[in-house]
């Protein structure tokens, strides 16, 4: 029997779906969700052949940078993905409107693969990049709040946080699919032939993907809610405007902006992509390796969500992301430092017993400069494309000096760039620095896979109930709408931005753990707001406080 979440009656009885349409909307769902986060991912897992594709600098770090800012493209157009979807979503109805979004999605993707480097068209194509980008941020608006309505408003109440619990689940599937199929692709392509066109070709494997996804997803019928509220005359309006007027729902949506989603989405980059970042670029670990270990770790994690979404079922919505924050906030720096001394024992040791510094004047370094205008700049140039710490010691005019330990190296500021990279290069590696690819031996391996589960499991604490909780937070007959805008904003700009800015302050400091200290601040902000605005106790449907209220609609199931 369906659980009361206003106080009224729906006008039109809902429909209670079988047991067999249940799992059917879940999986059908959970592998639509898997593919679109897939053709999303896609773009960062295969970062820094992009970067050279359709960013070519000559400097590394700068491709790396312009394509995490195509990445922050595609985020940042998420929310009015959210405000054109969730309006489409709260008056057509939940089906359709994530099949748009699927089909969007794929195509945008695909599209990605085919289009030529910019050593062929030039500047048109990071143009058509961004394009493409922007086209995936808004298909990703509307996808994640439809997935998880859909699902919610067909799961029993006392079992909604387990049956979400499968989307948040599915966003790390799109992710290790990504993963698993360039490590495929690189098995299968030999490496210069990867390099040179074997990238596109997971990006067109998209355009299976949809159909697969497209032929589940017309096998379900509309959520029994939206069918009932539809019967009533019950839908909003204008959805949009109603999310932002609705007697309470201002502070429901701050609550869900930065104490849900803003929570959720650091950990989440930090744990996935900062993580993939960070191994394969300051610790210099061979790509295949990389690969295969988050692969491994994004599997076992996938387990931790469907955990968390089940017992918050039992202890409410808000004890599992609290604690998720607090345990975040505590040991995400020693986390990293633990995977950087597994990583790479031979840097972290060289780091400790021959720390770098750089003396100069004028030292100042822009990482989004092709070229550095001064011979100091140049030099931390280098010192950031090699993935050495350092730290940065204004003195009087003259030549920019490389210090590690108490040896002193100054620098040719009239040298070639090629030729002053590799003496500096040379030079540190006299001294302990070990530059080539590492690949750890399998104890260490073993300790980072456990390491990024960690991670995973943070993550999953402040995710895996998610999709239930801002069900519940919401009338129906807006929910698309007022829990999709919070959600993409927080984790379009808060964390799609994460890569960009946290690979922005390692390169301005030359410290590899700087950029970590993004996701703590945002995480510290958040879990205030959570613990002033989520709901304790048991979990409970949506509730009406105004008794001057406009009428809503039905209840969840």
């Amino acid at each position: 029997m369906a659980s009361s979440i206003t106080g009224a009656s729906p006008t039109v009885p809902q429909r209670q779906p079988s047991a067999k349409e249940i799992r059917l909307v879940i999986a059908a769902s959970s592998a639509g969700t898997i593919f679109e986060w897939y053709d999303f991912f896609i773009y960062g897992t295969l970062a820094a052949l992009i970067g050279k594709a359709f960013f070519p600098s000559g400097n590394e770090t700068l491709e790396l940078l312009l394509v995490w800012a195509g990445f922050a493209v595609g985020f940042g157009f998420r929310p009015l993905g959210a405000v054109l979807f969730g309006f489409l979503g709260d008056r057509l109805g939940r089906k359709y409107t994530f099949l748009v979004t699927v089909t969007l999605m794929g195509i945008a993707t695909a599209g990605v693969g085919l289009i030529p480097s910019a050593a062929t068209i030039g500047i048109a194509a990071p143009i058509i990049v961004i394009a493409f980008r922007i086209l995936q941020g808004l298909a990703l608006g509307g996808e994640y709040g439809g997935a998880a309505i859909y699902v919610a408003e067909h799961a029993p109440p006392e079992k909604r946080g387990f049956y979400t619990s499968f989307i948040q689940a599915s966003v790390v599937g799109g992710f290790v699919l990504s993963i698993a199929v360039v490590a495929a692709c690189r098995a299968i392509i030999p490496e210069d032939e990867f390099a040179a066109w074997g990238w596109r070709v997971p990006f067109l494997l998209s355009i299976a993907l949809l159909g697969i996804s497209l032929w589940m997803r017309l096998k379900l019928s509309e959520s029994p809610v939206f069918q009932a509220m539809k019967a009533a005359g019950e839908t909003a309006g204008n959805p949009f405007v109603e999310s932002f007027t609705y007697p309470g729902n201002k502070k429901r949506i701050f609550v869900a902006l930065f104490g849900v989603a803003g929570v959720l989405t650091v950990i989440w980059y930090t744990a996935f992509f900062y993580g993939l970042s960070f191994l394969r670029g300051p610790m210099r670990m061979d790509e295949g390796v990389t690969e295969v270990i988050v692969l491994i770790s994004g599997l076992i994690s996938m387990s931790f969500y469907i955990f968390v979404g089940r017992w918050s079922d039992r202890v409410g919505r808000k004890k599992p992301i609290i604690i998720g924050a607090i345990a975040t906030l505590a040991f995400l720096f020693p986390i990293f430092w633990g995977l950087g001394a597994l990583s790479n024992p031979g840097l972290a040791a060289s780091a400790r017993s021959a720390p770098v510094s750089v003396e100069g004047s004028a030292c100042n370094y822009d990482p989004f400069a092709a070229k550095q205008a001064t011979d100091c700049g140049r030099l931390l140039s280098d010192l950031t494309s090699l993935g050495a710490s350092y730290e940065l010691r204004e003195s009087a005019a003259g030549a920019p000096a490389l210090v590690a330990g108490t040896e002193r190296l100054t620098i040719d500021g009239a040298a070639p760039d090629a030729a002053r990279k590799a003496a500096v290069q040379e030079w540190l590696e006299a001294r302990g620095y070990d530059f080539t690819k590492q690949r750890p031996p399998l104890l260490n391996l073993v300790g980072i896979v456990a390491l990024l589960c960690s991670l995973g499991m943070l993550s999953a604490l402040t995710y895996g109930s998610v999709a239930a909780l801002l069900a519940e937070m919401f009338p129906a007959r807006i929910r698309y709408s007022s829990m999709s805008i919070p959600y993409h904003i927080g984790a379009g700009y808060l964390g799609g931005f994460l890569p960009l800015i946290a690979g922005y302050i390692v390169a301005r400091t030359g410290d590899a753990y700087a950029g970590l200290w993004y996701a703590w601040v945002v995480m510290a902000f958040g879990l205030l707001v959570a613990w002033w605005g989520i709901p304790g106790g048991p979990p409970r449907d949506f509730e009406e406080t105004d008794p001057h209220a406009p009428p809503v609609s039905p209840s969840l199931p």
